[in-house]
């Protein structure tokens, strides 16, 4: 049977909201390397969240409703946060050291990967009821399952297993597992590329960004990276670009993938991790684990520095929201306790100061 944590956030007055955040913001962002920093931060709110300091991992919305669903990985939870009301409506255990999460509105259906501590105990998949916050199936994957995504067209999902040096194939209509498709060596994130219709995985032993057809699950790509320990991953439609984390060398790549040419490497902060797209001002955001959060302008494929900034300690999983323009960044430990840090970020500099009162959105 699931179990519902309490999930009541006891504010102590709209003061916090707004000046605690100023205060803290104005500490942290005055730390760190700020190189080629010609943009500014503003904290919408910093809202407390369940629990003693723990890592987080992937972040995924749901924009039917506003619900962000973020991978407790140090609690072994699934935290779901309304965007709209600015709470937290969830606290659901049993996701043993949760990293991917990807929501399927239409399905109804949140999707979590898990994997036990140890080299030789096999994932699972979590596949979550998003009306009802029930786990329905946990299907069996490889070993340490983390990023994971859908093809529409063969109604199938594929599971990076990154011990397992392969990826687990999922049918969406059944919730079983109907293939392994093996990379040669530890593997990163996994996208669908909605230009070809491929999936695209990075394969961090051996530097490779590996494209395999959903439906054959035949491997029919391989593209040498000069990249140490590929990890993070985000694919471009227009222009047509792959943009890679690497996760040892700091680095961040701009791949094209009709001719296989690659941009000149762009530095990150340390252990680049989660990467986020805002595609109004065509802008990159870059979460690693050293606490820096990197900016990038993209112009015709290419990418250029914006700003480096230290937003917090392991602040390495990071989401921008289309709807409200704001971006959230879950923090293992600010002040004794995990927060949600809810960011606005300008090119020109930060904007005036916010504050938002519980129950209300946060403007945009």
């Amino acid at each position: 049977m699931i179990r519902f944590r309490a999930c009541r956030i006891v504010f102590a007055g709209i003061a916090v909201l707004g000046i605690v955040p100023v205060l803290f913001s104005n500490f942290l962002f005055a730390r760190g390397d700020s190189r080629n920093d010609t943009g500014g931060w503003t904290t919408v709110a910093t809202v407390p969240l369940p629990g003693p300091p723990g890592r987080f991992d992937y972040q995924s919305l749901d924009p039917r409703t506003g619900y962000l669903y973020i991978a407790g990985m140090g609690s072994d939870s699934l935290l779901v946060f309304n965007t709209r009301k600015n709470h937290l409506v969830a606290d659901l255990p049993g996701f043993p050291h949760a990293h991917g999460v990807l929501v399927l509105p239409e399905l109804h259906r949140a999707y979590v990967t898990v994997s036990p501590e140890g080299h030789f105990r096999k994932g699972h998949l979590a596949v979550v009821d998003t009306d009802s916050f029930r786990t329905i199936a946990m299907i069996p994957t490889g070993l340490h399952p983390d990023g994971l995504d859908r093809d529409p067209s063969t109604r199938r999902l594929f599971v990076s297993n990154e011990w397992g040096k392969s990826l687990t194939v999922i049918d969406l209509r059944t919730n079983h597992a109907i293939g392994t498709v093996p990379l040669g060596g530890e593997v990163g994130n996994t996208r669908l590329d909605p230009s070809t219709g491929q999936i695209v995985s990075l394969v961090q032993s051996t530097g490779d960004l590996v494209e395999i057809n959903p439906a054959t699950l035949k491997i029919v790509r391989r593209i040498p990276l000069p990249c140490e320990w590929p990890h993070s991953l985000y694919i471009l439609v227009r222009p047509h670009r792959a943009f890679v984390g690497c996760e040892k060398d700091a680095r961040l790549l701009s791949v094209n993938l009709d001719n296989e040419k690659i941009s000149p490497r762009l530095s990150t902060g340390g252990k680049p991790d989660v990467l986020t797209w805002d595609p109004e001002d065509r802008r990159l955001f870059v979460a690693s684990e050293s606490g820096i959060v990197s900016v990038y302008r993209e112009q015709a494929g290419t990418l250029s520095e914006i700003s480096h900034r230290f937003l917090g300690k392991a602040a390495h999983t990071i989401l921008f929201d289309p709807g409200n323009r704001l971006l959230y960044l879950p923090l293992e430990n600010s002040g004794g306790r995990p927060v949600l840090r809810i960011l606005d970020w300008r090119e020109d500099g930060p904007g005036p100061v916010k504050s938002v009162v519980p129950g209300q959105s946060p403007s945009p």
